[in-house]
């Protein structure tokens, strides 16, 4: 018995080591799944949100997971062949990455698209299929070797009775092991790491329930709920400045305390998630809707008070979308819909905004022209310039020429500038189209130096190009690309884009003159600036607004508005364009005050730079 005892205790111990390695190698295997699962998860986000947090997060997600698979090479000796060649492909995704990375940051979207699809999806896709299936395999090894002990512990029992008590022990541990692992798996998965909070995956999901309790009811009305399912969207106004100044370390302690206060804002059962970035979801359950009003005003009145940070004071507002789930709408609709409704309170800064069904026709066709005017960014071939001239009233000569783009899309045809220039400027595309424009302009000027014509190319900035830091020094880079001199460069701001951060504007618009470029006022007299900026501007040139010119020859105080302009431009030492010429009386009238430029359809619409005609180059203001 001693003997048996004692062969037994072996056998036992032999039977429990195999399974505590197996049990090892399966929870390797499982935390190199989960990481791999994350990295894909970070790899598309980064895409979606090209300024996301996510995108922050990409290399070093990779390092984690890139740890958790040497970590389960080391741990699977039996497999050593094939976990290194898992661990080589994985580590050859680095480079790839980097590449994709410099892609989305050089907002080449698309070619970031397809080197998504084309190598890094399938890669991680052989990798994780791998993965799973040696998972399972070892799953299966240990599942039969936790039956064999148990057959060899009922062997045992009467014969070592301490023996089966122990390697029963050993199982139950293991057996509690793996379903505190599998827990801790499901609530990472279903956890946002930085703030704790439910991530989108999550809230995805408890809005479904919500939604099927919904219909539920619907079918039978007697059955109790809790309440109609409402989801708010809560963006924070302003974060990205916060990342910007003061650090992504501040910005992730600051989204930390805007989930408490969240959470602290709302109902007990209200479910509070992080949905992503800057962006957070709250599902409401309430037979009346417009408890989303009442939750949102919470909201907004619980960010009056600042956050106080490492002794950094930090003022937020938020913008919140709200949305009542109709009949038959799913997840992500009535997602889309508190998202649509949230960006309009953001544009339109009303800090809340419920989603109306009348809006969302005009929000898909803005989407869909957002969509062909990136396409058309890309091809580079629809959109082109048209040149309107600038005439000397005194001489009748050509004094330069305005520079007007024209877009004509392949299907639908020619869209007016009035419909794609604000869809444009609300965007991050507006960077990419001034450039291309610029771009334009600027060879054409070339073009016509080449012919030994000094023609002055105007371009129009918007708000946002004039704002852009790095505009000046892209306008500097261009200049010496084309050898343009920079006096033949004209730069149109309104003054809205210059009261709207006049030092800023300020810093930019004298960047741009030290590059000899001329600055000039568009539509004056339609804003709000003051004489002070006026006489602080590095300004060149003054346009009157066409409201103003086009019934100066018949009426006396429209013409005294214009003359008094003429006269203040010619004081600060400025040229002064009339735009909006549709006569010879009004060009007369000009002529009497002493205005310098005309601009208008009586002396010649846009046109083409084919068409401009040889006469007017050849007596332009000055010859090369």
């Amino acid at each position: 018995m001693s003997g048996y005892a004692v062969f037994g205790s072996w056998r036992q111990s032999v039977i429990v080591s195999e399974v505590a390695q197996d049990s090892a190698n399966t929870d390797a295997y499982q935390q190199t799944a989960y990481l791999v699962t994350w990295e894909m998860s970070v790899i598309q986000a980064a895409l979606r949100e090209p300024d996301g947090e996510e995108r922050y997060q990409l290399m070093g997600v990779h390092r984690q997971a890139q740890l958790a698979m040497e970590d389960m090479a080391i741990v699977d000796v039996q497999d050593f062949e094939l976990t290194t060649r898992l661990v080589q492909a994985h580590r050859a995704l680095k480079p790839q990455l980097d590449e994709y990375l410099d892609l989305i940051d050089r907002r080449a979207l698309d070619i970031a698209t397809a080197r998504l699809e084309q190598v890094i999806k399938p890669t991680t896709t052989t990798i994780m299929t791998t993965v799973l299936a040696e998972q399972r395999h070892h799953l299966a090894d240990h599942t039969e070797k936790q039956a064999a002990a148990e057959a060899e512990s009922q062997r045992q029992l009467w014969g070592n009775a301490l023996g089966f008590a122990v390697s029963l022990m050993v199982l139950v541990m293991f057996s509690r092991s793996t379903r505190s692992h599998r827990r801790q798996v499901e609530t990472m998965a279903a956890t946002d790491p930085l703030t704790g909070l439910p991530n989108r995956t999550e809230f995805s999901a408890r809005t479904g329930t919500a939604l099927a309790e919904d219909a539920s009811h619907r079918r039978r009305p007697k059955q109790p709920r809790l309440g109609r399912a409402t989801v708010l969207v809560v963006n924070l106004d302003g974060f990205r400045d916060v990342n910007d100044q003061l650090g992504h370390r501040i910005g992730d302690l600051l989204l930390t305390h805007v989930g408490r206060r969240l959470q602290e804002s709302v109902r007990t059962h209200d479910f509070v998630a992080r949905l992503g970035g800057d962006e957070f979801g709250i599902l409401l359950r309430d037979a009346d809707p417009a408890i989303g009003e009442t939750i949102a005003t919470r909201l907004t009145d619980a960010f009056d008070e600042p956050f106080v940070i490492d002794d950094i004071t930090v003022d937020l507002e938020v913008s919140v979308g709200a949305a009542t789930a109709g009949p038959g709408e799913d997840v992500p609709t009535v997602l889309r819909h508190a998202d649509v409704a949230m960006t309009i309170a953001k544009q339109q800064r009303l800090g809340f905004r419920r989603f109306s069904a009348g809006r969302t026709e005009d929000s898909n066709a803005r989407l869909t022209l957002l969509g062909d005017l990136r396409r058309a960014l890309d091809t580079g071939d629809e959109i082109t310039l048209h040149y309107q001239p600038k005439v000397s009233i005194s001489t009748g000569t050509l004094a330069g020429v305005e520079a007007l783009a024209r877009w004509r899309h392949p299907v639908k045809g020619p869209i007016s500038p009035g419909d794609f220039i604000p869809v444009l400027e609300a965007t991050t595309l507006i960077h990419r189209f001034t450039q291309q424009v610029l771009t334009q302009a600027l060879a054409q000027a070339r073009a016509w130096l080449n012919l030994g014509h000094r023609v002055p190319v105007a371009v129009n900035i918007s708000t946002r190009s004039l704002l852009d830091a790095s505009f000046p020094s892209r306008v500097a880079a261009l200049l010496r690309q084309t050898g343009v001199p920079g006096d033949l460069l004209g730069i149109e701001v309104t003054e809205y884009s210059i009261m709207s951060d006049p030092n800023t504007a300020i810093d930019a618009l004298h960047r741009l003159r030290a590059l000899g470029v001329k600055i000039s006022v568009d539509d004056y007299g339609t804003g709000y600036s003051s004489m002070t900026y006026l006489r602080l501007l590095p300004l060149d040139e003054l346009k009157i607004d066409r409201s103003f010119v086009k019934d100066m020859s018949t009426d006396r105080g429209a013409r005294a508005l214009v003359a008094s302009t003429v006269e203040l431009g010619h004081n600060l030492g400025l040229t002064v364009v009339a735009e909006g010429i549709e006569d010879e009386p009004t060009l007369t009238a000009l002529a009497e005050i002493g205005c310098d430029l005309a601009q208008g359809y009586y002396l010649a619409k846009p046109m083409p730079a084919g068409d401009v005609a040889l006469s007017l180059l050849r007596s332009a203001i000055a010859v090369a």
